[in-house]
Parts: C-alpha cells; structure tokens; sequence
C-alpha cells in the first residue's frame, strides 16, 4: 500500500471507532408533561403576565440522580405586532419542576410544547 494513503485511511477510521463506542453505551430520556399551566392577570406594576407550567418529570429509565435540560417551545401571539415562535431553556429533576415565562400585558400564548430533551444515562 502507498504511505500516502495510510494517514488517510486512518483519519476516515477514527470517527467510525468513535461513533462505534459512542452507540454502545445506551442513553435514554426521560418523559416530560405539562402537569398544571396557568397565565396570571397583569400586573399593574410591569405590565406583564406570567406564563407557568409544572412539568412532571418520569426519569424511571434513568440512572439515578439524572438531570438534564430540555426546552418549552412557545408560539406567542401579539395584539399589535407579529406573532412568534421562541423557545425557553429549562432544566428536568425528576419529579417535576416549575418553569415561568413573563408576557407582555398585549401578549398571549397561543401554543406551547415540549423540545429538545437531553438524554440521560440509562438505569442499570
């Protein structure tokens, strides 16, 4: 074989050794709900709303004491403006946590669900 191709032949090989390693250990997720939603009246003080959710979080797969982020993706309409789409970064600890979100008082949410959860390590 050329010794020209031997570097390349071992820069293709690693990432498939890497990506093989990486398959072999299991990675799970756990299973996030809204529990409880509410929108609050706007406060006279900042003119904003706030948008809360308890979201349980079953971790049952999960090695113990896992925790991991995922995201509340939000499609939020607006009385004079564009209605949009964002997401809110949040963190899951089994067994549930309390997320918050402050709207304008000319905000409202039409839409919201559940993205983007990390894996955690499976339970053994």
């Amino acid at each position: 074989m050329n010794r020209s191709r031997i570097p390349a032949l071992l820069a293709a090989a690693i990432p498939l050794i890497c990506v093989s390693q990486a398959a072999g250990q299991q990675a799970c997720r756990p299973t996030l709900a809204f529990a409880e939603v509410q929108f609050s009246e706007m406060q006279p003080s900042t003119l904003e709303r706030k948008w809360t959710a308890v979201v349980s979080v079953d971790a049952s797969r999960c090695a113990a004491n896992s925790a991991g982020s995922f995201q509340v993706v939000f499609s939020r309409l607006k009385e004079i403006g564009p209605d949009l789409e964002f997401r809110e970064q949040f963190t899951w600890r089994p067994p549930s946590v309390t997320v918050a979100v402050d709207f304008a008082a000319d905000e409202a949410v039409e839409r919201y669900w559940i993205a983007n959860i990390t894996p955690c390590p499976c339970a053994r």
